[in-house]
């Protein structure tokens, strides 16, 4: 059996390079999430780049703990981390292995699958919003921290893989501020996103949380 082209697995040597050239030419791509009830595939149409020692806004900044482990490497596996108390995001790690950094999956278009993802998303007012945002797409594919470490560059049965799917042309790229990103670390423009795609989630600039009394 021949495997169409948009269907190949993408190598490990696709993440083995700087996360700044990884995050944009994962736009497109398309990521396969295995599930008892049948696949889901989202179209990435928006990332974040986060590149360990060099950026403060990035998990691994100050170093290897026991949550961050997996962004050390290998590279094109999965880190997933839990978020104000209530929400998983995903990542992919990339560059050598032995230097953290990653692309947090922001958003994306599901193209197969819908029915499962609608099911995990009920307040999603259409297809659109199944996972437009972080937390939205790692809800609409059911990943949690049971994910994390996952090697997305496996042959055979795994519950992630990342596949060739359709890149786009450096002209449909566009990049800006991170999201929701403080301090130092909110001023890199490693958000890149493909231009007026409806899936795209909204920027919104970092809002101090308020200290209880």
């Amino acid at each position: 059996m021949i495997t169409p082209p948009d269907r190949t697995p993408l190598p490990r040597e696709f993440f083995d390079r700087p996360v700044l050239e990884v995050a944009p030419d994962l736009l497109g791509r398309t990521l396969v999430r295995t599930t008892p009830d049948g696949p889901i595939t989202v179209r990435l149409t928006e990332v974040e780049a986060y590149d360990g020692p060099n950026d403060p806004g990035s998990h691994a900044y100050r170093g290897r703990t026991a949550r961050n482990e997996v962004m050390f490497g290998p590279p094109g596996h999965v880190y997933v981390y839990f978020t104000y108390g209530m929400w998983f995001c995903m990542n992919l790690v990339c560059g050598p292995e032995g230097r953290a950094s990653a692309v947090l999956l922001r958003a994306g278009e599901v193209l197969e699958g819908a029915e499962l993802a609608r099911k995990r998303r009920l307040s999603a007012r259409n297809d659109k919003e199944l996972a437009k945002g972080p937390a939205r797409l790692a809800t609409a594919l059911g990943v949690d921290r049971a994910l994390d470490g996952t090697d997305a560059c496996a042959s055979g049965e795994t519950p992630l893989r990342m596949l060739t799917g359709t890149p786009v042309t450096s002209d449909q790229v566009l990049n800006g501020p991170r999201t929701g990103v403080a301090g130092d670390g909110g001023v890199h423009p490693w958000r890149f996103w493909i231009a007026n795609d409806p899936t795209v989630s909204p920027y919104r600039a970092h809002v101090p949380r308020r200290r209880s009394s």
